[in-house]
């Protein structure tokens, strides 16, 4: 595995705010429930008179109704956006699929995550083997994605489904692209370029271009996979060099 020096980050910014914000309602909101429940605040605002008129009953409504409503709104809003905060700073990331093929793959493989091809599309997960070089996509969880008919959709950061590219032809336009970033410098060689989606969705079919493997079946997919006879020592530690400039 070839470890990425542009490691991912929380950014310090946004925790520092939804921190402020969170102990700002959440302490507005104790700090309300005290002003309602504590102080006769609400019953000196609240008209007292046995035969209210219309507009001072009126106005007892809103004030009994702020004083009811919104000090537990706030509170359980800020709490809400601590709890946020909190589960973006204790969660841990996915298990890459190629952290768990890892332990089943000789020396002779080199994998790397979140390679960024000079044209600016970023591959998954790339490996280098004794076949040459697969490109590996992950399709996400099934409660982030969903297919209707020929369609994919992927939910927004706002909740709302989108349309997305279909994973099976990405996984092949990936496999070009990685083919044409090979291709463009002068080699006298030529290297093979594989695609497979990885995925427990059984309905998903493969094509000609790419397949489709469950993640338990990466390590002998690429085991499978025709060795390349034009891939010697020399080569793969020239591309395993171009590879780790890309990350």
């Amino acid at each position: 595995m070839i470890a990425s020096p542009r490691r991912p980050r929380l950014p310090i910014a946004a925790v520092l705010l939804g921190t402020l914000v969170g102990l700002a309602l959440f302490g507005g909101g104790l700090f309300l429930g005290w002003l309602a429940l504590g102080t006769p605040l609400v019953t000196a605002l609240a008209p007292a008179t046995i035969r209210p008129s219309p507009s001072q009953m009126v106005l007892g409504g809103f004030v009994w109704g702020v004083a009811l409503v919104a000090p537990a709104s706030f509170t359980l809003v800020g709490a809400w956006r601590l709890s946020r905060v909190v589960r973006a700073i204790t969660i841990k990331p996915a298990v890459r699929v190629l952290t768990q093929a890892s332990a089943h793959l000789g020396d002779e493989y080199v994998a790397a995550s979140d390679v960024r091809l000079p044209e600016g599309r970023l591959i998954g997960n790339l490996v280098l083997g004794p076949f040459g070089l697969a490109v590996l996509t992950e399709l996400p969880s099934r409660r982030v994605l969903r297919r209707t008919g020929a369609s994919w959709e992927t939910r927004g950061p706002d909740g709302r489904w989108i349309h997305m590219e279909n994973p099976v032809e990405r996984a092949s336009r990936d496999a070009e692209r990685v083919r044409a970033w090979f291709s463009s410098a002068d080699r006298d060689y030529v290297l093979k370029v594989f695609a497979a989606l990885v995925t427990t969705d059984p309905t998903v079919a493969r094509t000609p271009t790419c397949a489709v493997v469950a993640p338990e079946q990466v390590p002998g997919w690429l085991g499978s996979l025709p060795p390349s006879r034009a891939l010697n020592g020399d080569r793969r530690a020239q591309i395993v060099e171009q590879i780790t400039a890309l990350l």
